[in-house]
């Protein structure tokens, strides 16, 4: 089961957030200490970042090499900084293409989504399920085969038919669907989901089934301060919290916390 990390608070440099940490994303490549399902996460990664000053959509940055042996990424991480940063490993489903198509971060426009998690034989159970339920403008957006995708395309729907909710509203009606379907069809699912424009995170740590695959918080760090870390496991010694299980955690600009229950 993939690996992830949010960052939003004082820009940052992404070497510092993604290789510097004693237990990084890159030692969790190879080494995950929590994860329920596979051993490594080694097919694929992506990273994505909003620039410090410029209102831009965010840069994405993916490949379907381990993390570890990407040549790239540590040259380029020296130099970018910025303020909210998404990143991701995968651990790919039994079937699954290594393919730059299926490599999170996913966006449109301003919004990043990482996804850690999975839907229980997903071809033959939800897919057309969920689709029937996307607008025509994000079903053409799809362009993998995960169920990854199909639940950020199933999310920027809900965005669309109720353009007067909330981005945290949207994201728990996505999650009480799958909820739904899964329960009708008899399959299982789970969904840690970090979503974000760049001013603010929207998590969930979500499962039909305990446990959810781990999720935790950290805020004001000694090494980063101003700031909210949110990671499938603790980068390195200090106060994280577990998010609890089934519940949404809104991060502000201003990097307060909100927990909220699905």
């Amino acid at each position: 089961m993939c690996r992830l990390l949010a960052y939003l608070g004082a820009p940052v440099s992404l070497e510092d957030i993604l290789y510097k940490p004693e237990h990084s994303l890159i030692v969790q490549s190879y080494q995950p200490r929590e994860m329920t399902s596979g051993v490594v996460n080694a097919d694929g990664f992506g990273v994505g970042w909003y620039h410090t000053q410029k209102n831009t959509d965010p840069f994405t940055y993916r490949n379907t090499l381990p993390i570890w042996n990407d040549l790239n990424l540590p040259q380029i991480s020296r130099y970018v900084e910025s303020k909210c940063v998404l990143a991701y490993i995968r651990s790919a489903t039994p079937g699954q293409a290594l393919d730059f198509a299926n490599c999170q971060p996913f966006n449109y426009q301003q919004q990043l989504f990482i996804h850690n998690g999975y839907i229980e034989n997903f071809r033959k159970s939800l897919h057309r399920k969920i689709r029937g339920l996307l607008t025509p403008d994000f079903y053409e957006q799809i362009n993998g085969i995960t169920d990854s995708e199909h639940i950020f395309a199933l999310l920027l729907s809900q965005i669309q038919i109720n353009q007067d909710c909330s981005r945290e509203d949207a994201l728990r009606n996505t999650l009480v669907i799958l909820l739904e379907m899964a329960k009708h069809h008899e399959v299982k699912a789970s969904a840690n989901i970090v979503f974000s424009d760049g001013n603010r995170l929207i998590a969930s740590r979500f499962s039909t089934h305990a446990p959810a695959p781990s999720l935790y918080w950290l805020k004001n760090h000694k090494n980063f301060p101003k700031s909210v870390i949110i990671a499938s496991e603790p980068l390195f010694t200090g106060n994280w919290t577990a998010c609890p299980e089934n519940s949404m955690i809104i991060v502000g600009g201003d990097c307060d916390i909100q927990t909220i229950p699905i």
